[in-house]
């Protein structure tokens, strides 16, 4: 019972402040410390002196460090809560976990991109898509930008939602903490070009693995979602770069009737990326609407299966 009720307190505290302005301004993110550790570690151990194989093996070390702090951490708050607050301990933790999840903040980064598409402010639908994505901007047409903007939304929906969500729902407190210092360590240093190429090994693959079980329930989820998406799903998962990515974007090109992905721009330099759905009408407003209408039945859906499971669980214990 207190394990539900902390998941869906979770759910219910992101989806309606998200991370406030706020608060951000005065304690910030959990996710900031983990980047300082990273960057920290990065810079003490990554030296280019150091032949492949050795910066390869610090790569690994700092990818043992970071879960081992984190998840003590967070291990110690649901033990004394547990230890502490009794049947009431599903408060602590829901607040301890209300951070890991980005239901809202997503939605909120995504929505400025479709609005300022309708008052048919390209340069401003550009600057807000900019802020979500990494690929230039600055030659991007309507289209380009909605497109962009919608990838974001189905590729985020796993790593900002629903993987922090599974592990959770798998490993309490620790899990989901951990799998958000391992998503952040990607995002920092699993880079395949130097000097992060032998280094950041380690935390490319082990994020992926993470990613592994989430990126194909979002794929579901998404396709569940649309009412439909299923033949691009299974056709087009694996053309994009990342093993896990493909999932939740190949069921939202699906679920849309248009194309993603296709050639990009990268500090001005084309990336020929393979399209990912059928060519049909192309990404606009209405389409990122409708996007938006999909993610938002989505999470709803994996509030009904955290529901579910844990539901389950409790009366199965």
């Amino acid at each position: 019972m207190v394990e539900g009720a902390a998941v869906l307190g979770a759910l219910m505290l992101d989806a309606a402040l998200g991370w406030p302005e706020g608060l951000y301004r005065r304690i910030g993110h959990p996710v900031g410390a983990f980047a300082q550790v990273i960057s920290g570690l990065e810079r003490r151990w990554n030296r280019e002196a150091l032949s492949f194989a050795a910066r390869r093996l610090r790569g690994v070390a700092a990818m043992i460090v970071l879960p081992v702090m984190v998840g003590g951490a967070a291990w110690g708050v649901e033990t004394v809560a547990g230890r502490f607050a009794g049947s009431w301990s599903w408060i602590v933790i829901a607040l301890a976990a209300w951070p890991a999840l980005a239901q809202r903040s997503l939605y909120e980064h995504v929505t400025p991109v479709r609005r300022a598409l309708v008052a048919g402010d390209l340069p401003a639908a550009r600057k807000a898509v900019g802020r979500i994505v990494g690929r230039d901007i600055r030659e991007l047409d309507e289209a380009g930008v909605a497109r962009a903007g919608i990838e974001s939304l189905a590729e985020s929906f796993c790593d900002g939602v629903i993987a922090p969500l599974f592990w959770f729902v798998v490993a309490g407190l620790p899990g989901l903490w951990i799998y958000k210092a391992i998503n952040t360590a990607d995002s920092l240093i699993g880079h395949p070009e130097e000097p992060l190429r032998a280094y950041g090994w380690a935390a490319a693959r082990i994020d992926d693995l993470a990613n592994f079980v989430p990126a194909r329930l979002s794929g579901v989820l998404i396709c569940l979602a649309g009412a439909g998406g299923w033949r691009i799903l299974w056709r087009d998962h694996a053309c994009h770069a990342s093993p896990n990515a493909g999932w939740s974007e190949a069921a939202m090109a699906g679920a849309l009737g248009l194309r993603l992905a296709g050639p990009v721009h990268y500090d001005g330099v084309r990336a020929d990326k393979p399209w990912i759905g059928d060519e049909g009408r192309c990404a606009d407003a209405p389409a990122m609407r409708k996007a938006e209408g999909i993610y938002l039945r989505a999470c709803l859906l994996a509030w009904l299966a955290c529901a579910l499971v844990t539901g389950g669980r409790a009366w199965l214990g």
